[in-house]
């Protein structure tokens, strides 16, 4: 039996995703051509490309998805509901009155539209629930309608376990304006400027936490790196802390012996292991070097014996 190809590709600026057939997917369905995609990675085993997929989707600064690939219904051979999809609604085939149940048996199902990428997630159904229409022609079938729906996803987080929150400003701006389900934003500025109270995302450069990136990075080496190794499937939080220590312990001994290559070595180390242990954590090293500049920056003090005392 021929081995079946999982692709783990990458839209830039749109999306990350699993297929086992490009061009149906992404070419056919998505109108993506082979030069507007790239493909990050290939696996045969559908639980080690939603564990691929889900850290490319961290690594890149994309919604991380709330349904992993491989525990998708589509995914375990269960039958999705058969939904229709023009431009301006998505009709499902049972009323209004009965949706929710169907709705809630295929958690994880995912349709494209106009206005972008939907999810059926806990969070999308009560939004479904509360905006479902009975069709007119048949009162068999209900419908929602796609740039609404695209408005949800403006102002709610429907996907991110990670807790990122649309209402940010900056995690806005990524998107150029547009949800993450990719429906336009009724108003381009983010919520917290208004003329007489400019904030500071219009003046200063845009640098998101957790921004689209195009290319791969050194922390994006170092957890791909760590990926392979099984490091965050066995790894444990307890472990790479005390790793953290014994590293740490090798720049003090190397700065006494005035080792300087060796300092060098022993801080190189505790940023992979730092990398791995904010991984563990459910977060980035660079969320975590921005929250710390993010305090650092606005500390007043003076130095003292060589170390800086703050205020």
């Amino acid at each position: 039996m021929k081995d079946i190809t999982y692709y783990i590709y990458h839209i830039p600026g749109k999306k990350i995703g699993v297929t086992t057939n490009l061009k149906s997917r992404v070419e056919d369905q998505q109108g993506y051509g082979p030069g507007e995609y790239e493909i990050l990675a290939r696996r045969h085993d559908i639980s080690e490309a939603a564990k691929y997929e889900v850290i490319y989707q961290r690594l890149y600064g994309y919604p991380v998805d709330i349904i992993p690939y491989d525990k998708l219904n589509c995914n375990k051979n269960k039958l999705n509901m058969k939904i229709n999809i023009t431009e301006q609604t998505t009709t499902f085939p049972c009323p209004a009155n009965k949706l929710k149940g169907q709705l809630m048996d295929n958690i994880g199902m995912k349709w494209m539209t106009e206005h972008g990428e939907f999810i059926i997630t806990p969070a999308t159904v009560r939004w479904i629930m509360k905006n479902i229409k009975t069709s007119m022609f048949n009162e068999q079938r209900s419908y929602v309608y796609n740039k609404a729906f695209a408005r949800f996803y403006d102002n709610n987080n429907a996907f991110d376990l990670l807790g990122g929150n649309l209402e940010d400003v900056h995690m806005r701006d990524q998107y150029n304006g547009r949800t993450i389900a990719g429906g336009m934003s009724e108003q381009r500025e983010p919520q917290c400027c208004d003329e007489n109270n400019p904030c500071a995302c219009k003046s200063e450069p845009q640098f998101s936490k957790r921004k689209i990136m195009n290319q791969y990075n050194q922390f994006d080496l170092i957890r791909a790196w760590a990926m392979d190794r099984g490091l965050y499937d066995k790894g444990d939080i307890k472990t790479q802390t005390l790793k953290l220590m014994e590293e740490a312990g090798e720049i003090c001994k190397a700065t006494l012996k005035e080792d300087h290559d060796e300092v060098i070595d022993g801080i190189g180390d505790c940023v992979v292991v730092l990398t791995n242990l904010a991984y563990l954590n459910g977060v980035t090293i660079e969320d975590c070097i921005q929250a710390a500049y993010d305090v650092i920056s606005k500390r007043t003090g003076k130095m003292v014996n060589g170390t800086f005392k703050k205020d």
